[in-house]
């Protein structure tokens, strides 16, 4: 099984960027690249490369979606699994964006010290998915 590494995760909010990052890299087994927006991480992820992207939902300019499809027609980043966080997760939203493949939709506010470990069991079923 492949571990989780490296996570390229986008929202406009520095506090959020913040949290996110300090909660998933402080175990030490994974690196976030964060950006502040979804034309950012376009510059940044082809370089970094990253396992999964972890998108807000509600970004101005380019929203998660929009950065979601972008980011899949980079070179080697179409089949990168996603997960969205947005605070308005109505469910007609997150039902859509899991059938259009994200792997799931975490609601803000939610509690860091628990957001490492989310992430990682989404992961770990999505590999196991893939598997069978």
């Amino acid at each position: 099984m492949t571990d989780l590494t490296r996570i390229l995760h986008v929202d406009d909010e520095d506090d959020i960027r913040f949290i996110v990052q300090m909660a998933l890299e402080m175990p030490g087994e994974i690196q976030v690249m964060s950006c502040a927006s979804g034309a950012e991480a376009l510059k940044e992820a082809a370089l970094f490369q990253p396992q999964l992207f972890l998108l807000d939902f509600m970004m101005p300019e380019m929203n998660g979606e929009e950065t979601w499809e972008k980011l899949a027609s980079l070179e080697g980043l179409a089949e990168t699994p996603t997960i969205f966080m947005t605070a308005k997760a109505e469910r007609s939203t997150t039902e859509r964006l899991v059938a259009l493949g994200a792997l799931s939709v975490i609601t803000k506010p939610f509690e860091a010290s628990e957001i490492c470990n989310i992430i990682k069991d989404l992961w770990t079923r999505s590999l196991q998915e893939v598997q069978n």
